[in-house]
């Protein structure tokens, strides 16, 4: 087991729904935790669903299985999701069928390539306005047709909340992680707007994939981390393995 660390404070700045779940596996390790979501997920006006002859759901956010399900009452189709925490979310919202690519757009694509006839029917994609890669290119080159319904939309805050700058400002956060490109390039343009960007060399960055960290660069952090896989747990497993060589208070 990880040795815990009472005294540090981590900033989650994931959309409400998801930072949750990571506050709570933060807070088991001991840490304080502070949720500042930089994302607003709003759904699409007017979006509705083209289910008709769909053989599957992909899967590339598990705002986009909570976007489908809210419009779409068929639980009987198979899911193949880009990583685990969102096929843990289709298989709570009751999806049977659901099979994880534990990794990014090109491992699903790979799942699908690997599991998937292209003869059997459309895939359905459930995306947002905004998505990373190109699943339906990848996909599309090995003759598949993917239908992309955009049910979602990601709206960006325009500025850090009070109580984030005053944090940033007393130097009272410790650790920060980022789970997508998107999210960080926000943190990066909201900290220096607000002349904060020097406050983030005394916290220690975590970034999913090498697309985050990338966007996380420009700021001066103490530390600036990458998970070995872009999913959850290795990110968790990277703090777990730098909380470990802490020493006990």
């Amino acid at each position: 087991m990880p040795l815990t660390a009472s005294s540090l404070r981590a900033l989650v700045t994931r959309p409400r729904e998801d930072s949750e779940a990571v506050a709570a596996a933060l807070v088991q390790r001991g840490l304080e935790v502070m949720i500042e979501p930089l994302l607003d997920i709003e759904p699409v006006p007017g979006a509705v669903v083209e289910a008709e002859g769909t053989q599957g759901i992909l899967v590339t956010s598990a705002n986009g299985i909570r976007a489908l399900a809210r419009l779409h009452s068929d639980r009987a189709l198979p899911v193949w999701t880009v990583g685990d925490a969102s096929a843990r979310v289709a298989r709570d919202l009751g999806y049977a069928q659901v099979e994880s690519a534990g990794g990014d757009v090109d491992t699903l694509a790979d799942l699908v390539a690997a599991k998937v006839d292209p003869a059997k029917g459309v895939l359905l994609h459930a995306a947002g306005t905004v998505n990373a890669g190109d699943l339906a290119g990848r996909l599309g080159a090995l003759g598949f047709q993917v239908r992309r319904q955009v049910l979602y939309q990601a709206v960006t805050a325009t500025a850090l909340t009070p109580d984030l700058s005053e944090a940033l400002k007393q130097g009272r956060l410790d650790l920060a992680l980022f789970f997508s490109p998107r999210t960080a390039a926000t943190f990066v343009r909201l900290a220096r707007a607000a002349g904060l960007g020097d406050t983030c060399a005394r916290i220690k960055a975590y970034g999913l994939s090498a697309n985050v960290s990338a966007q996380l660069a420009p700021l001066p952090w103490a530390v600036l981390r990458q998970a070995a896989e872009p999913t959850q747990a290795a990110l968790l497993a990277l703090l777990d393995d730098d909380l470990s060589r802490r020493t006990p208070a």
